[in-house]
């Protein structure tokens, strides 16, 4: 059964990750490490936010932002191979940390013509080192690379550009499978990854251009995921994953002046998400299943470059097994949490509510 859903669950989860926990896209998976022999896989995904609000407080009362978050595309792309009956290794490239956020001209927002990108790369080398008892443990290195930009107006017409920088992290896991059950559960520990990156900025009060190095890290986090068989061909698996969010601030100089000490995009808590599902395999060629996803609503004030806190899912896919290939399709549909935001001492300035987001996966995988 591990050879139908191993899949199946991946492709459900990285569907799941679309537009959760702040600028989390892939919720950094190591199971191509637990894949049957040799295997390379490629996914795609396309995700289709509707996210908008509408002004409160002492802004211009009821001003819609119209959508502010376009769709988007993200891949990864996995190699695992065994070295012996004991040690094996994995290859894995993602884009682990994503945003991209565009305010519309001619709304008549405060926020109206803001544009905010940022866009990471990592590639991670994992071994695994396997005991007869079941249990394994693996580590490894990931390279990361992130770049972003920033137009803001309504900051003293603002923009920002922190050139491309690459910073290494770590992983370190354990895990305990039971082949005759389907039974496996793992945890996985992912490091901080500090930067430091070459940074210009302008605007009108400051001028510029002005250069500095903005110096921030993307968040450690950790993984725990399950599945375990509960009948003949069918499995139960989720997962919880913890990411430290509250410690992750973009902070570049001139902005930091600008707003008194404020931050180009933090967050005040951390990040919890769940996620259920339960996978049914038909027949030899083709399995399926479903997944809900929960990520918990912390009711804090958000940046105008980030307004979503918490979601709700559920999710669909299936699996179609021909010799040695295994096409994965899944569709997953969000609910994105109600957030306010804030502007300055302007709390809270926007109320976004009543949004959501569709992604679509598609996955090729094959055993050699």
């Amino acid at each position: 059964m591990k050879s139908y859903f191993t899949s199946v669950t991946l492709l459900c989860l990285a569907t799941g990750a679309a537009h959760a926990g702040a600028l989390d896209r892939t919720g950094q998976s190591v199971d191509v490490l637990f894949e049957t022999g040799r295997y390379a896989e490629f996914s795609f995904a396309t995700v289709s936010p509707d996210l908008s609000g509408n002004t409160v407080s002492a802004l211009p009362n009821g001003t819609g932002s119209g959508d502010i978050s376009p769709s988007y595309f993200q891949f990864s792309a996995a190699y695992k191979a065994d070295l012996n009956d004991t040690w094996s290794y994995a290859l894995i490239l993602d884009e682990p940390f994503k945003a991209d956020v565009n305010y519309n001209l001619g709304t008549g927002y405060f926020a109206s013509g803001s544009l905010a990108e940022f866009q990471s790369y990592a590639l991670t080398g994992l071994l695994q080192y396997n005991m007869p008892t079941g249990f394994s443990v693996y580590g490894g290195l990931r390279l990361q690379s992130v770049e972003a930009s920033a137009t803001i107006p309504f900051v003293s017409l603002y923009n920002v550009t922190a050139d491309r920088d690459y910073g290494v992290g770590y992983v370190a896991g354990v895990a305990y499978e039971r082949p005759d059950i389907a039974l496996r559960v793992s945890l996985t520990y992912n490091s901080e990854v500090s930067h430091s990156n070459d940074t210009v900025e302008t605007s009108a009060a400051l001028g510029g251009p002005n250069s500095s190095v903005t110096e921030f890290e993307t968040p450690q986090s950790v993984n725990l995921a399950f599945q375990t068989g509960i009948a003949a061909d069918t499995l139960l698996f989720g997962g919880v994953r913890w990411v430290d969010w509250s410690d992750f601030a973009l902070t570049p100089a001139n902005y930091q002046v600008l707003t008194s000490g404020g931050s180009l995009l933090s967050y005040q808590d951390d990040v919890y998400t769940y996620t259920l599902g339960v996978g049914r395999r038909l027949n030899d060629t083709w399995s399926v299943a479903a997944t809900l996803g929960y990520e918990e609503t912390n009711g804090s004030f958000f940046t105008n470059l980030g307004p979503s806190d918490g979601q709700e899912s559920i999710g669909l896919a299936a699996i179609y097994t021909k010799g040695k290939m295994k096409i994965t399709t899944g569709i997953r549909y969000v609910r994105i949490g109600d957030t306010v935001t804030r502007v300055g001492a302007i709390a809270p300035a926007a109320r976004f509510d009543g949004n959501d987001a569709v992604a679509i996966g598609f996955k090729v995988g094959y055993n050699f």
